[in-house]
Order: structure tokens, then C-alpha cells, then sequence
């Protein structure tokens, strides 16, 4: 998503400017758009303000009228960026910006059009007509690592000979076995989670891989989808979690605006007092 970084041009707010003051403008999203939009009193804050367009050359900034504050992310003011982003995403593919983007005024947003211009025209052709979708992966660990030791021989061999030398059983022996677990654990992670991406490739334009959190994660991925292909895409998941029913948990969610695959630096003024 559009993240924004020191430099010149326009005037965001910083963290260090907590003043209640009028006329803020908090952006939400960038879309392709040339005819002034409305999309209703959705906005973030506790008045809920009217969310609506400003306009340069072909782009519009999906914005509502804030105070000049820094909003904390609570799960109210996240859900309510995020609302604003899927009532848009109803009807176009939209840049989301950062939770908490305000700039002072119209202009300043303007500026922000002009000067990344290019940029924003360019990311908004190539995520065109698609959406995201993510898809995290989870096991039982110590499941897997039961059944690893029935199948895999070594395992095996190692833990019969941990059994028969009791309290007696040797260092090496006691690290050879948990060396061989945690490698074979490892590369049954990695056979699922390519199985996985192998079956939906053909159904999406292109696939992230986020860092998995926690250890019963295998799998945290985002997919960038056609919208053409967002039943065949959603076939696709049906299709691998009954595959792996039983032993892989699915948590399939989406669409989503395309978080994962907008990265765009912004150059902006840090506001100063």
C-alpha cells in the first residue's frame, strides 16, 4: 500500500501534531476517476463524515473532511478505513493508502496526485479489474511430527534407541533425533504449502508469501486474483482444503483491495507546527 516517507512537496500530519483543528482531509484510497464521487457519511471518526472525491488528470482521491489528529488503531477506526476501501473496492480497484493518511488540505492532496502522478497511473493499469485474497495454512504440530515418526525410518530407529537406553541414552543420540524432527517437519511444510500454491497458481495473477505466525502456521499468503477468475479461484481453495482435509486447516479470506501488491513510497513534507 502507498506508504508515505520524508521529502518535499506536500503536508501530511506527523505524529508529533496532535491538535484538534478543522478542515484535515483524511485519504483512504486512490482510484481512476474523472467525474466527482460520492459514497455516502461513512467516514472515520465519531461523526461519521461524508466521504467523497478530489480530482486530478484521470485520479481522484477518496477522502473525508477530519480534525487534525492521529487516530489510533483501534479496531472501530481500522474497520471503518477498511469499510470505506471495500464500499469503493464495490466499484473499482482502488490504491489503499496507510490507516491514518491526513494531509491538512485539498491542495495538499492535490500536490499528492501531481507529484506521484505517474506512479499512481502506472500501479492503477496494472491491478486493474483484480482483487486480493488471503490464505493462511495451519497443522497440528505435534500431530505431524507423530506421524512423521511412524513413517520416516530414520525417526524411527533414533526413537527406539532413545526407548531402549532409557535415562542411559547419549547427547548425540538425543540431538540427532531432534535434528532429523525439525528438518523433516520442515520439508513436509514446504511439500504442502508448494502443493498448495502449484493448485492455485493458474487461477491467480500473481501470489505473495508473508512471514507464517506462530508454529501451527505453514502458509500466509496473499493472491492477486482477476476478477474473471475469482469463482475459479475460489473453486481452486474449495478444492486443495478437501485434498488436505483432516490434516491442513484453511482460512481462506477476501477480496480485499490489493494490500500485498501496492508498495508505492510517497515524498511528502513531514508538517511541521
Amino acid at each position: 500500500m502507498a506508504q508515505p516517507s520524508p521529502s518535499a512537496g506536500t503536508e501530511p500530519v506527523t505524529p508529533t501534531d496532535r491538535r484538534l483543528a478543522v478542515g484535515g482531509k483524511y485519504v483512504y484510497c486512490i482510484i481512476k476517476e474523472s467525474a466527482p464521487r460520492e459514497f455516502g457519511d461513512i467516514g472515520i471518526g465519531e461523526h461519521r463524515g461524508r466521504v467523497y472525491t478530489l480530482h486530478h488528470n484521470g485520479l481522484a482521491a477518496v477522502v473525508s473532511d477530519s480534525p487534525l489528529r492521529i487516530y489510533d488503531p483501534t479496531r472501530e477506526n481500522v474497520l471503518a478505513h477498511e469499510f470505506v476501501n471495500e464500499t469503493v473496492m464495490r466499484e473499482y480497484t482502488p490504491i489503499p493508502m496507510s490507516f491514518g493518511t491526513l494531509f491538512r488540505t485539498d491542495e495538499d492532496v492535490l500536490e499528492l496526485l501531481r507529484s506521484t502522478y505517474q506512479t499512481f497511473d502506472t500501479v492503477l493499469e496494472q491491478i486493474r479489474d483484480k482483487t486480493e485474497f488471503g490464505l493462511k495454512v495451519l497443522w497440528d504440530r505435534d500431530r505431524v511430527i507423530a506421524s512423521l515418526a511412524q513413517e520416516d525410518a530414520e525417526i524411527s530407529r533414533l526413537r527406539e534407541q532413545l526407548e531402549r537406553s532409557g535415562e542411559g541414552a547419549s547427547y548425540y543420540t538425543r540431538m540427532e533425533l531432534g535434528r532429523r524432527i525439525e528438518a523433516a517437519v520442515e520439508e513436509a511444510g514446504a511439500r504442502y504449502v508448494n502443493a498448495i500454491l502449484e493448485a492455485l497458481r493458474p487461477h491467480a495473477v500473481a501470489a505473495r508469501r508473508n512471514k507464517p505466525i506462530g508454529d501451527r502456521m505453514i502458509m500466509n499468503a496473499a493472491f492477486l486474483v482477476d476478477r474473471e477468475q475469482e469463482q475459479q479461484f475460489d473453486d481452486g481453495v474449495k478444492a486443495v482444503s478437501r485434498d488436505y482435509e483432516g490434516v491442513l486447516t484453511f482460512k481462506y479470506t477476501g477480496p480485499w483491495p490489493p494490500y500485498n501488491f501496492v508498495n508505492i513510497k510517497l515524498k511528502l513534507e513531514q508538517a511541521t507546527s
